[in-house]
Order: C-alpha cells, then sequence, then structure tokens
C-alpha cells in the first residue's frame, strides 16, 4: 500500500523523526520459510543452497529499498534484523555465518551506505563472536545487547567502540527492581563508558516486561536523560 505508506512516511519526517528502512536478513529471513530446525540442519547438510537461499532474500531486500527511494522516500539509516543468536552463543558457528551470511550482508550494507544510510542490526542473544565479521561487512551499529545473553556494553565498547556504534544494553531486569539504586547503577556505570567519544544510543536490551511499572519506566528515562547528558 503505498499510498498510505508515504502518507505515515510524511508525516513522520514533518515531526522531524528519525526514518529507518526496515527489513528482515539471512537467517532470520529465511526461517520464515521453513522451520527453524530444518534450516539449522541444512547450514550444515547443504550450506551452498542456504547461502544461495539469503543472497535471494539479500537482494530482494536491496530491490525494496530501491523502489521506496525511486517513490520519494528518504531515509536517515537502516533498521535490519537478523536474530542470530541465543542466551549461551550463537545459533551457528562463525565459521556458517561466514560461508552462508557475509556475502549478503556485505551486498545489504554496501547498498545501504551508497544511499547514505547507516545501518543498525538486530540481533538477539549472544553474537559477539561475530563482531569483527559484522564490522568487516559494514555494520554501523549493533542492537540490543543482551546482558543475560553476556553482552556487556561496557566490554563491547571498550573493544570494538571505535569501529562499531552500539543502541541497548540496559537490563530489562534492573528496571523491576524495587530498589530504586538498582536501575541507577545499571545506567550510570554503563552511561559513563558507552558514551565516551559519542557512538551510544540508550535503548533496553530487550522488550520490556509486562512487570515494569509506568513509574518505573519513567524513572528509566529520568535517568537516561540525566547520565545521557555530555
Amino acid at each position: 500500500d503505498w499510498v498510505s505508506a508515504f502518507e505515515t512516511y510524511q508525516i513522520a519526517r514533518s515531526e522531524g523523526k528519525f526514518i529507518t528502512c526496515g527489513g528482515a536478513l539471512g537467517y532470520d529471513a529465511l526461517q520464515s520459510y521453513m522451520r527453524s530446525e530444518q534450516l539449522l540442519m541444512a547450514m550444515v547438510t547443504d550450506p551452498g543452497w542456504v547461502k544461495d537461499m539469503i543472497l535471494t532474500l539479500a537482494h530482494l531486500q536491496v530491490k525494496m529499498m530501491e523502489m521506496m527511494l525511486k517513490k520519494g522516500f528518504e531515509f536517515d539509516g537502516a533498521f535490519l534484523f537478523n536474530d542470530m543468536g541465543y542466551r549461551n552463543g550463537l545459533l551457528f558457528s562463525p565459521e556458517t555465518y561466514r560461508k552462508t551470511h557475509k556475502e549478503a550482508d556485505e551486498m545489504v550494507y554496501s547498498f545501504c551506505h551508497e544511499h547514505n544510510m547507516p545501518t543498525i542490526l538486530h540481533s538477539c542473544g549472544r553474537v559477539k563472536e561475530i563482531i569483527p565479521d559484522l564490522i568487516e561487512v559494514g555494520l554501523d551499529c549493533l542492537q540490543p545487547l543482551e546482558v543475560k545473553a553476556g553482552m556487556d556494553v561496557r566490554e563491547l565498547k571498550e573493544k570494538y567502540g571505535d569501529k562499531l556504534s552500539f543502541m541497548g544494553g540496559i537490563d530489562v531486569r534492573a528496571m523491576v527492581d524495587p530498589d530504586p539504586n538498582v536501575i541507577e547503577e545499571e545506567i550510570g556505570s554503563k552511561f559513563e563508558v558507552a558514551k565516551k567519544g559519542g557512538g551510544y544510543i540508550y535503548h533496553s536490551d530487550h522488550s520490556i516486561p509486562n512487570n515494569v511499572s509506568f513509574e518505573q519506566y519513567k524513572r528509566v528515562m529520568e535517568l537516561a536523560k540525566k547520565y545521557g547528558k555530555y
């Protein structure tokens, strides 16, 4: 529905919002066509076929972005998603990522950069093993940095902060803690490191659970403003 989409876009643009072009990549896009178990098995038994499918979906993503740009949309960035991790690690090995994903990711990120769109990738779970690969293919910002999966924004900032920006990493479990000092320590200690030199965007490390009250979340935002000031 190009008409209503463009109307929504114009409203957002008039309000000065940061507008991104979204889309699924790689594993996350392909698993919607087949069960996750089958896809993970295919990555081992037929990685060439998986790579071909992922490249095909990447071409589709690029073509869709091209169509939107030709229709008059102007994007400030690209917000892409590909959940490649779980609590304890990647869903597949770094080598499998390189065999099946890397070429397609580089193509999409290159297109985005050619059209002045910095790239943000949403990838849940523990994905730190492939961060060097993500930097190599052109990723600009990684999100959401799940704390319970070992994604500590302080550690990542120290290691990769000169090459990659970060979005997220604030533990939602701290938001619901009845002790108000817990969330203040969470935000204060992480902002102190993450905001050095720029390259950090506040965000929770995952969806805000229902047991976080409105008052608790108001405090989160107040603390983000307090500690986020330069």
